[in-house]
């Protein structure tokens, strides 16, 4: 049938005589990475279009130089009085670590007046800071091409002359190690040249089509391969190319039309994020800053400045930044040393932008402190942020801590916080971690809402890949489907740059044109996300739960690396909780002693920085492990001369006088009976042995107070029964030892051999120790299979009792390395004759070798019991699978032990953190000598003390003598009018009695009592109150009985902050000088703290 044709439908020619191939898609996808590379093409491509217009010569800038003297880092008032001279770019600035100042004398040309946007750009490829005149720091540098301008006031391009000033730290970003491994020991004489020093148009449209082009060719590449969009992203790119033509600026807006296909036409400002369609990812600003790692402390202070004001610029310019930082102490570093920045830093603040988290003094490690040390973190921490910004955390914050100790949650429900973010178990380099958003439930059963990002870093590069991994790599999206991306430059600082958040406006506009990739919203905070969570858990939603700690399968050589930074942590923690308590003692019995409040914070935040993830572990460069000597020399120079003005208060001295009688302090919450060292003129009043200048006594306290001299019933000995063969003997061990190993242990009380047949204890044994990579940080299993026993020492009798028999062994580990080791015994009356001491002398010269100490025990259980913070860790002691394989290296605190019914051993230490138990074998880690970020780490002298200690099974008993080992009493003067008073007031003040295991671990004064608060802000009670805090030890409920002899108006139990939670009801206790007793039920592993409110 005939017709006219349709008139609206398009023709499909007849004929066709030209060929049409398909393309080669890795071809085509090659080809787009020459639109934005350098090399032979970068004049021709949109790099080469990226500044307008740029300046340089002397007429316009004028640089003048002052370099600061002696590797100092001057204030900016001090740097103000240094004598400048001319200089000019191709300047080289060293050595490492030195500081330099530059004065710089800026003319803007009139031409550039004409362009939307002028800066100043500086690469002197190290670190640096730009101030005004009057001392305002208003840029940070990095140096290298990264973050090299400074956005000066407008005003500036008024053709006259402006001075500023550049400080310049030579330092990269990572420190200072030579090449391209960051981790290696830095180059004591690294130099930096000054590159660029110019005022600078950048083509704001050429910079803008740069991240267009780079993320929607990331869709081309990382779009599903079986849908549409990576080819229509494809075709978009080759487009763009097609239609650019170098030097027209032009076509660079028709290319950013183009790439409107993909990102959608809002990505030039925040309003792409006002669209109402659904949000799976939620992005935050991040600068991870390590408060030292690779560069010293000191270094930190200015890093915190350089980063921290950048992003402050960064919020003016982008109105949805949202920029999270954590640790009090690096705001107070900002608030001490840079006073405008902080002050302007509080405005960001209140404004919602700038985003404090973590509620704790440092991004701490949370395997090594002690329970109260991380109490400290927390207090210190909380109380800042509340004073500073009116309002504590309720999110702890921890993205690159080396593992999570099991009572966490429970310390983080107690200080207000019932959120937690990390993301380091994505290291592990065994097993995968299976949950990215669930419930962390903590050994007494408390819990927190723990997410893992599953991009599963805390320093993304706001990526396309980045925000794809949120959901692709999200492991609980059964329970709920959104995540968190952390974003920015970290570990050495920096945070967001203005790229980063373009490339997110990107990511956003693609998701609502194109679709695919996860929703990504920014203007939020990370306690947004939260409560969204927690808000949908109160609707019925059900979290993956996980119980215990969340031990990480890497950096386990860090439970044992810098020997002496790790006992000097523990020796600070011991003496401040004995400080603390003698400080309230005095504080509540002498009126005109004032409770030394900011002298203790002080103290505690030199242990809690010291406690930072890299600097406790081991894994920071040596410079940080000498300004961390200084730190402990200072706690406890000062420490002691306050310990001197409470005993003083309490009328007793700490050194013997003519007039005084000599006593043995014990501040442990217990009796004891032990052997004390003595000043050769103290009178017990009874027999003791002499050793060189000094001497032994026994003394014995019934309790918390003064021990008194009591006599030896029997004696301990040691005689030589065989050639090479010494046995000791007590009434309830007899050892033999040959070569300073332990061929018997026998238990009299169960009658039973401890060291199985033809095997030694207490046999040294070293290992080749090379990880995969992180030196400092790792020990690999496969180290246990270059296992070697160190030979027999020689051994020769030094003190032969009554009160101590000990052997000197003398052991050659190497031809650069021995030990001497004291092995001693005590008489079975003193507490510490339950178990056989070894106290150790080292030198230790060796590269990459891991020295440990065996103990094989007639002792069977699949599980072996470690003390961990509050608590007791059990993990298992065979491979049965990889996450049992995985712990062949595990934290313990004071000591470790494997029981089985009835019977068990415990391994006692002072200052050590690494173990393993494997079968029946317990193993306890010694020294290390990795080579890197420290080529010094360990090297030289050291002592420590550890001990084998049989018992009838575990119970508070190893509690208790593990915390004796590492609290020797201490001597204590006074005179013998007042000893009984000092005892009362010792005994009396306050006690917990009834059930062992609960133990009290700190006595101190009310943070907020009228005559202790430093007021900062924070509230004030109209009261004195005594805080008490204890804990079950053993992991099961336990009653007991908070005791004393105060006048007490109220009793409180609080949460870790010292709010009041609930009231105790205690009654009058008749006949008895403890007048006031409250009855307290905890739960397993339950810590608790209690107020007493004085009358």
């Amino acid at each position: 049938m005939g017709g006219a044709p349709e008139p609206d439908k398009a023709e499909y020619p007849v004929l066709n005589f030209v060929p049409k191939g398909q393309q080669i898609e890795k071809i085509y996808q090659d080809r787009l990475r020459q639109f934005t590379s350098g090399g032979q093409y970068e004049k021709q491509n949109l790099r080469g279009q990226f500044i307008l217009d740029t300046e340089s010569s002397t007429n316009c800038i004028k640089l003048e130089h002052w370099p600061a003297p002696n590797l100092s880092r001057p204030t900016f008032d001090e740097a103000m009085k240094g004598t400048y001279s001319p200089s000019e770019v191709g300047v080289m600035l060293g050595p490492s670590w030195s500081t330099h100042w530059f004065r710089v004398t800026m003319t803007v040309p009139e031409r550039f007046k004409k362009y939307p946007a002028v800066e100043f750009r500086w690469d002197s490829n190290n670190e640096g800071l730009v101030w005004l005149p009057d001392g305002t720091p208003v840029q940070g540098l990095t140096g290298g091409g990264e973050r090299t301008e400074w956005k000066f006031p407008k005003a500036w391009l008024d053709g006259g002359k402006h001075v500023f000033y550049v400080e310049v730290a030579c330092n990269g970003m990572f420190g200072n190690a030579p090449g391209g491994d960051s981790i290696q020991p830095p180059d004591p004489n690294r130099y930096f040249k000054l590159s660029t020093a110019a005022i600078v148009a950048p083509n704001l449209e050429a910079l803008a089509l740069y991240v267009d082009f780079w993320i929607l060719t990331d869709g081309a590449r990382e779009f599903p391969g079986d849908g549409w969009e990576k080819h229509e992203a494809l075709q978009v790119g080759i487009q763009i190319m097609d239609a650019f033509i170098a030097g027209d600026q032009e076509s660079i807006r028709r290319c950013r039309k183009i790439a409107q296909k993909i990102i959608g036409p809002l990505v030039d400002s925040s309003r792409v994020y006002d669209t109402d369609k659904e949000t799976l990812v939620y992005a935050t600003g991040h600068c991870h800053i390590d408060s030292c790692w690779l560069w010293p402390f000191a270094e930190t202070k200015r890093k915190v400045c350089r980063s921290w004001v950048t992003q402050m610029n960064l919020m003016d310019e982008y109105p949805e930044h949202r920029f999270t930082c954590s640790s009090a102490q690096q705001y107070k570093w900002l608030e001490t040393l840079y006073p405008k920045a902080f002050d302007r830093l509080k405005e960001k603040v209140r404004d919602g932008k700038f985003q404090y988290i973590g509620g704790s003094w440092v991004e701490h490690d949370t395997n090594l402190p002690s329970g109260e040390s991380l109490t400290r973190q927390f207090i210190l921490g909380q109380r800042y942020f509340q004073s500073r910004f009116g309002k504590r955390c309720s999110t702890f914050w921890l993205p690159d801590t080396f593992g999570y100790n099991a009572q966490l949650p429970q310390l983080c429900r107690l200080s207000g916080m019932s959120r937690f973010m990390t993301q380091k178990l994505s290291w592990n380099n065994i097993n995968k971690f299976p949950h990215t958003t669930f419930n962390w439930i903590a050994l007494d059963g408390s819990q927190v809402i723990c997410h893992m990002p599953p991009s599963e870093t805390y320093t993304a590069g706001a990526h396309f890949g980045d925000v794809k991994r949120s959901i692709t790599q999200h492991k609980s999206l059964d329970n709920d489907k959104t995540s968190l991306l952390v974003f920015g430059h970290g570990d050495g600082g920096g945070g967001p740059t203005a790229e980063m958040l373009e490339k997110l406006r990107r990511c956003r506009g693609i998701s609502d044109t194109v679709g695919v990739l996860p929703r990504v919203k920014m203007g939020n905070s990370v306690d947004d996300f939260f409560a969204r969570l927690e808000e949908k858990i109160a609707k019925g939603s059900d979290l993956a739960t996980w119980y215990g700690e969340l031990y990480f399968e890497l950096h386990r050589g860090t439970y044992t690396t810098q020997v002496n930074n790790k006992k000097s942590n523990r020796e600070a923690e011991n003496f401040l909780r004995d400080l603390e308590y003698l400080a309230t003692l005095a504080s509540v019995h002498n009126r005109h002693y004032k409770y030394p409040k900011r002298d203790i914070d002080d103290l505690w935040e030199i242990i809690c920085l010291c406690q930072f993830h890299d600097c406790l572990p081991g894994s920071s460069i040596e410079m940080v492990y000498r300004e961390s000597d200084e730190y402990y020399r200072e706690l406890f120079k000062r420490g002691n001369d306050l310990l001197k003005e409470a005993s003083k208060a309490l009328k007793f001295g700490l050194a013997p006088d003519a007039k005084s009688k000599a006593f043995a302090l014990n501040t442990m919450p217990w009796g004891r009976i032990d052997v004390v060292r003595t000043d050769p003129e103290a009178d017990l009043g009874v027999n003791c042995q002499r050793v060189g200048d000094a001497k032994y006594a026994i003394v014995s306290s019934p309790g918390q107070g003064l021990a008194t001299g009591m006599q030896v019933r029997t004696p301990v000995s040691v005689t030589e029964v065989d050639v090479g063969i010494f046995q000791m003997q007590n009434d309830v061990l007899t050892v033999q030892i040959d070569g300073g190993r332990i061929l018997s242990l026998y238990d009299h009380r169960a009658d039973r051999e401890i060291i199985p047949r033809g095997m030694e204890g207490n046999k040294l044994v070293i290992f080749d120790d090379k990880p995969l990579y992180w030196q400092a940080w790792d020990v690999e299993v496969y180290h246990l299979e270059t296992r070697q026993e160190i030979p027999k020492g020689k051994v020769s009798i030094l003190e032969q009792g009554p009160l101590r028999a000990a052997l000197l062994v003398e052991t050659k580990i190497s031809d650069v390395s021995w030990i001497k080791t004291v092995i001693s015994l005590s008489p079975s009356s003193c507490d510490s004759g339950g178990y056989l001491e070894f106290r150790n002398e080292i030198e230790w010269n060796e590269t990459m070798k891991f020295l440990k100490v065996e103990f094989p025990v007639d002792v069977h259980n699949t599980e072996a019991s470690y003390e961990t913070q509050y608590g007791i860790m059990r993990r298992p002691t065979h491979y049965n699978t990889s996450w049992d394989m995985a712990k062949f290296e595990v934290c313990c605190h004071k000591w470790a032990d494997l029981s089985e019914n009835g019977f068990g051993v415990s391994i006692l230490n002072d200052c050590k953190y690494g173990f393993a138990t494997v079968g029946n074998v317990m193993r306890l880690s010694l020294i290390r000598a990795p080579k890197a970020p420290d080529a010094h780490a360990d090297m030289g002298r050291h002592t420590f003390r550890y001990a084998i200690y049989p018992h009838n099974g575990l119970s508070s008993c190893t509690v208790r003598t593990a915390a004796n080992f590492n609290n020797p009493m201490r001597m204590a003067y006074t005179s013998a009018e007042n000893a009984q008073n000092l005892s009362r007031i010792l005994s009396s003040t306050v006690s917990i009695s009834g059930s062992p295991s609960i133990v009290l671990d700190t006595v101190k004064r009310g943070e907020d009592d009228e005559d202790v608060s430093l007021r900062d802000g924070l509230p004030v009670r109209s009261s004195r109150s005594v805080i008490i805090r204890c804990y079950d030890s053993m992991g099961g409920r336990a009653v007991g009985y908070i005791e004393t002899a105060l006048s007490v108006a109220k009793i409180w139990k609080t949460n870790l902050l010292e709010d009041d939670l609930e009231e105790i009801p205690f009654s009058h206790t008749s006949g008895s000088s403890l007048g006031f007793k409250a009855k307290i039920v905890l739960r397993p592993f339950e810590v608790a703290t209690y107020r007493l409110q004085l009358a």
